[in-house]
This record gives C-alpha cells, sequence and structure tokens, in this order.
C-alpha cells in the first residue's frame, strides 16, 4: 500500500472518529438538558414560510362525566401510582422537579408532558431520547389521549382513567 492511500484511510478513520463524538457530545447534552436547548436552536432560526389556514372558530369543552380525573399508572416501578387531574399540566421524568418523577433508565429527565387543552388531555414528548408512545405509536408532535389509552414511556405505562 503507497503512503498517499495510507494516508486518506487516516485521514476518513479521524472524521469518522470526530463525527461519532460531536453526536454522542448531542446525546448526552439532550438527555442532561432536555430538549430545551434544541427548541432555542429552532427558535433563533428564520421563520419559513407557511400557507395561511382559515382558522376555525373554538368549541367550548363540554362538562360532564366523560373527562378523566386519574393519571394511573399501570405497569413499571412506580404501579399503583395515581396523579389527580387539576387543570394543569403534569411532567413527566427522572429529574426532581418533574410532577411525576420516573425510576426508569429508559426515561429523560424531561421526558413528556400531559397537559389539558379545549377540553382534551394532550401528550407531548420533550426531546425523549428514547421516545413517548401512545398506543404503540410514537409521539412526534402533541396528540390527544383518549380514555383508557395507554402512554408508555421506557418500562413505565400510564392511563387516563374517569
Amino acid at each position: 500500500m503507497n503512503a498517499l492511500t495510507l494516508t486518506l484511510i487516516r485521514v476518513a478513520f479521524l472524521a469518522v472518529l470526530w463525527l461519532f463524538v460531536i453526536a454522542a457530545i448531542g446525546v448526552v447534552r439532550t438527555d442532561l438538558f432536555g430538549a430545551t436547548a434544541a427548541k432555542l436552536r429552532r427558535r433563533n432560526r428564520p421563520p419559513q414560510a407557511q400557507p395561511q389556514r382559515p382558522q376555525r372558530p373554538q368549541r367550548q369543552p363540554r362538562p360532564g362525566r366523560g373527562n378523566p380525573r386519574f393519571l394511573v399508572v399501570t405497569e413499571g416501578g412506580l404501579s399503583g401510582v395515581s396523579i389527580d387531574l387539576a387543570d394543569q399540566q403534569i411532567t413527566l421524568g427522572r429529574a426532581n422537579d418533574a410532577t411525576l418523577v420516573l425510576n426508569d433508565d429508559y426515561a429523560s429527565s424531561r421526558h413528556a408532558r400531559i397537559f389539558p387543552q379545549d377540553g382534551q388531555w394532550i401528550v407531548e414528548d420533550l426531546g425523549s431520547t428514547n421516545g413517548t408512545y401512545l398506543d404503540r405509536q410514537k409521539v412526534t408532535r402533541p396528540t390527544p389521549v383518549p380514555v383508557g389509552v395507554p402512554i408508555r414511556i421506557g418500562k413505565t405505562v400510564l392511563e387516563l382513567r374517569r
């Protein structure tokens, strides 16, 4: 093998090694600080032109017996824990300031949040490493949560109940 080929292989190897190191640092930063750094980067980008949609009139939430009253952990280390749903958001993750602190190796520090909006409860993944699943579908944007449908975060499964 001539010297030029060997030098090119070394340079390519170093480039791949540095890409791996940069990717690993990005994953660690996201796990430690949550999605806030990624959201700040997105906010600083110039806005892209999007077509305007006509706004629909907002529906008033119907008071009734169909609204969920509890968030119940059905599987995982906190199985059986129940949180009374008020009109406030519930944060889920390993961080000590989360509403429901998950002792789960597959949960991020700020993993997901569940919040009321227009008379229904919405689940939103907060840029977690392993993702949030609503009935086997990965949550990629804020999604309404029907009563009794499982929300999976790592080994922990939660449900909204009446």
